[in-house]
């Protein structure tokens, strides 16, 4: 799904305005009708609903929702919030619509007309759509900050007001909506933790946007489906021997760190790698030995390793910062030409000596968390700005760039997906070893990077979501995600 800007979505209203063609009124209407359809359907028209509204076009589809619902007989007050300019026309033909069936109609001036709002209140917040471009201020901000101190449950139309769609929204006001009803798709802020405790439970409402608009418009963003992922999973032949799928080595672990190598060899054999080689102290030999006799060991103090036999090499979780594990992410980088999976410490590593960065072998792939992350490329404020400096960076550098979070950004060549799947309870240590695990065996097997990346993290989020069949977000250990991937892939292949 393509997540478009909101110069986007006002062009795709737009364009189904001239291409169906339906008035902007009629189309207004449409999408009024959908919200009113939801509240009925979700029991939200069983109390008294004071809806607000601005007076550009969001106010003008919160004037249509609170006509339909009173035609229905459902108790609607309505709050404008004045601010002297003129309204949209939209706005104004459904004004005088809506003056024909009630006089309760509220102008709100100043803070003096702030209504009181009761815990059994519905309030639908149709300030401000996704046309806002600057923080609110002065009354508009006053106003959202008195519906945010009442406990009442609020239903945003198509974006909560106060909250931009392309831009960074953490340090302004904000309404908190519980249920935000935005219009045909999602909107790229939807997707950004920093906004989570703002929107709520997000529903996608269609209202019969034309669809031609969606395949001749390009976009920077779009989130990785399901139907993408089963295309470019490939087929075993039955007579396919370990061969035929890569010889990966993992370079993980460290004294006292050996679960993160464990963790991430136990996700690339179950992600389907031929062979694999785990380097490891020796200290800890026997515990992966014995944990996993699948996995072949190599001696970390042995230094008679030839790395570039290997399909591909995973690099970095419970590495430790040592100056041995500089001395091996700084040699690794400079003589290893094939892929790499580089995590953790050796991402770590690297930000402590980021000459290195310029050595990554093409067509790489990194994987840092958001700390990790600034680490590497400098502190941002905000995940936009992150979001933003990944795109850039992946022009700059030819290596794919993983930036984890609920919704893991993949950036390759100035573009970016978003992952769709996963869960809270992959918010636990050990999830990103997992992941690495997973990414390398897929390289192994001669995945393009970006297919290696966006396979690998769609079936970890997705092998997390089919694990809380029998675990909690609280329970959640990464040993059941792992457990859970040949679930994942059977899924996928169905």
């Amino acid at each position: 799904m393509k997540v478009f800007s909101a110069q986007q979505i006002h062009a795709w209203d737009e364009f189904t305005i001239h291409h169906e063609p339906i008035s902007s009124i009629n189309l207004m209407e449409r999408a009024a009708t959908k919200c009113v359809d939801w509240l009925l359907h979700n029991n939200y028209t069983k109390n008294n609903i004071k809806i607000f509204c601005g007076k550009g076009n969001n106010g003008g589809d919160g004037l249509a929702i609170a006509r339909i619902l009173l035609l229905r007989e459902v108790t609607v007050t309505v709050y404008i919030l004045e601010l002297g300019a003129f309204g949209t026309p939209d706005f104004q033909i459904n004004l005088q619509q809506l003056h024909t069936v009630t006089r309760n109609i509220h102008f709100i001036q100043n803070e003096k007309f702030f209504p009181e709002i009761n815990k059994e209140d519905i309030i639908i917040d149709a300030l401000f759509g996704s046309g806002l471009n600057r923080p609110l201020q002065n009354v508009s901000a006053a106003l959202v900050q008195h519906i945010n101190q009442f406990n009442a449950p609020v239903i945003a139309i198509d974006i909560p007001s106060g909250m931009s769609v392309d831009n960074a929204s953490q340090k302004n006001t904000v309404i908190k909506a519980t249920h935000t009803l935005t219009f045909q798709c999602f909107k790229l802020c939807f997707f950004m933790a920093e906004n989570a405790n703002n929107f709520g439970n997000v529903h996608v409402i269609d209202i019969g946007l034309h669809k031609s608009f969606e395949s001749i418009t390009e976009t920077i963003i779009q989130t990785i489906e399901k139907k993408f992922i089963v295309a470019i999973i490939k087929k075993r032949n039955s007579f396919s021997h370990k061969g035929n799928f890569g010889h990966a080595l993992l370079i993980a672990g460290s004294i006292g760190k050996v679960g993160a190598a464990l963790i991430a060899a136990n996700g690339c054999l179950r992600s389907g790698v031929g062979l694999l080689t785990v380097n490891i102290p020796k200290e800890e030999r026997i515990i992966l030995q014995t944990a996993l006799p699948e996995a072949m060991i190599a001696i970390r103090e042995n230094e008679n390793i030839n790395y570039n036999n290997f399909t591909c090499i995973g690099i970095g979780s419970g590495l430790g910062m040592e100056n041995n594990s500089y001395n091996l992410v700084k040699e690794i980088i400079a003589n290893y030409k094939n892929p790499m999976l580089i995590d953790a410490d050796a991402l770590n590593i690297i930000s402590q000596h980021k000459e290195l960065l310029q050595s990554v072998s093409a067509q790489s792939i990194l994987t840092p968390h958001p700390k990790e992350f600034d680490r590497l490329f400098g502190k941002h404020e905000n995940d936009f700005e992150r979001m933003n400096t990944c795109l850039a960076l992946s022009k700059q550098y030819p290596f794919v760039i993983i930036l984890k979070n609920h919704h893991t950004l993949i950036a390759c060549n100035g573009k970016g997906w978003l992952n769709t799947t996963g869960n809270a309870g992959l918010a636990k240590g050990g999830s990103g070893d997992l992941l690495s695990g997973i990414i390398t065996a897929l390289l192994a097997q001669k995945y393009t990077t970006l297919c290696a990346a966006l396979l690998g993290v769609y079936l970890h989020g997705l092998a997390a979501d089919i694990a809380l069949e029998n675990q909690s977000v609280e329970s959640l250990l990464a040993t059941d995600v792992a457990n859970n991937i040949g679930k994942a892939f059977m899924f996928l292949q169905e």
